[in-house]
């Protein structure tokens, strides 16, 4: 390993150690939570993590199509510009499901919907 990626490790290490005391006293003194407050954060969890797969897994299958369309261009570069779009359209869908899980979650985020 680099010298760069342990000490990137280290600081992250001793940053988290410390920044839920600079939280804690960051903060003023609370009421009694609400009664759903587990039902919203357990909300706020899942929606990261659908955000986070939906990310991701977007991601590698964009690389798939533009690897795949890249490849069919080079054996037949007369078929360019159909292949071109079919390429566009399937990123465009391929971006437009991950949209639709950035939505979501900021709906999860930002408003309450088990009131």
């Amino acid at each position: 390993m680099s010298k760069r990626f342990v000490l990137t490790g280290a600081l992250v290490l001793v940053a988290g150690a410390f920044a839920p005391d600079l939280v804690v006293y960051a903060q003023e003194q609370q009421a009694a939570a609400p009664a759903n407050s587990e039902v919203i954060r357990w909300s706020i969890i899942t929606a990261g993590f659908a955000l986070a797969f939906a990310a991701g897994l977007g991601a590698l299958g964009q690389g798939k199509a533009v690897a795949s369309a890249a490849e069919a261009i080079a054996r037949n570069p007369g078929a360019t510009g159909d292949i071109r779009g079919a390429l566009l359209l399937g990123l465009v869908l391929i971006e437009s499901l991950v949209i639709y899980v950035l939505l979501i979650s900021l709906l999860l985020f930002f408003f309450n919907p088990f009131r």
